[in-house]
């Protein structure tokens, strides 16, 4: 496979690790970028992977509140200029209020409910026609309970969903501020995947030196489980130093004020989506060669 330019800067910002590193990654796997991602973590030029999704598309994050029922929305644009446009920004929240109220357990059912008189589809189809954009309700989260739970959106961008039980409102916000900066990958190391946990261990086996290989085997073990458990206490939301006390982790902080931290979700604008890059110069280019 040609080891293009692209893949190159592709690999070296998910990675943070030098050009050349990055290119002879790649070649030693094939172009493979998964296998060059995990062959520089493996050769200690890559911490992590720092690109945990593609956010392509625009469009905005709205959430609707009552008490311990929650739910965000994520409705899609296809330029941010549509994103901020007050009709946009208005029917992004009209269909999380829609959302809120109906009980709808997903975005399919989400389109039936009604709104201003009409479903939330014929109201998007409205949108459609009044803004010259493609419009797509995208996704739907929800919690709904009688525990404390803080709904945070970030810059319409980024939406946080957190339930506690116990704690006040106050640290559940605050809960919700870091998992939006932060951006956890799971709750705690009990929910990490097996198969995450076995491709930790053979990244630490990797990165040992000739020294540390010497070494018996006990110690040999402990010192990976050591590095294994400071991965995962990166990944977790339980383990992370809290943004708002570093002094603390976070699952330190719920428990100070006797909260126990049930779930989480978050969701940011476009992330999973490729969006298609037009390249108007080059466009321009073969025009006048034709």
């Amino acid at each position: 496979m040609e080891i293009t330019a692209s893949l190159v800067k592709e690999l070296r910002e998910r990675s943070g690790a030098g050009m050349m590193e990055c290119k002879k990654a790649l070649a030693e796997n094939g172009g493979d970028i998964e296998a060059a991602m995990e062959f520089l973590r493996k050769s200690g030029l890559a911490k992590a992977d720092k690109k945990a999704g593609r956010v392509a598309a625009e469009g905005r994050i709205a959430y609707a509140q009552n008490g311990g029922n929650a739910v965000l929305v994520e409705v899609n644009s296809e330029t941010d200029f549509v994103a901020k446009d007050e009709n946009f920004v208005a029917f992004a929240n009209k269909v999380a209020e829609a959302a809120l109220g109906s009980g709808a357990a997903d975005v399919e059912a989400l389109k039936a409910v009604r709104l201003d008189g009409q479903t939330v589809e014929e109201a998007r189809a409205a949108l459609v026609a009044k803004v010259g954009e493609n419009v797509q309700v995208r996704r739907l989260v929800r919690v709904q309970g009688d525990n404390n739970v803080a709904a945070y959106v970030h810059g319409g961008r980024i939406g946080v969903l957190v339930e506690l039980k116990g704690g006040s409102e106050e640290l559940a916000r605050g809960i919700a501020m870091h998992v939006a900066a932060m951006n956890p990958q799971y709750l705690s190391p009990a929910q990490v995947p097996a198969e995450v946990v076995a491709k930790e261990k053979e990244i630490a086996l990797a990165q040992m030196s000739e020294k540390d290989r010497a070494k018996p085997a006990e110690i040999q073990e402990k010192m990976i489980t050591g590095k294994i458990n400071k991965v995962l206490a990166e990944m977790c939301l339980t383990g992370q130093p809290y943004v708002l006390d570093t002094n603390l982790t976070v699952e330190a902080a719920a428990k100070k004020e006797g909260a126990e931290i049930l779930s989480y979700a978050r969701i940011a604008v476009g992330e999973g989506i490729e969006k298609v890059k037009e390249d108007y110069a080059a466009e321009v280019a073969k025009a006048m060669q034709v």
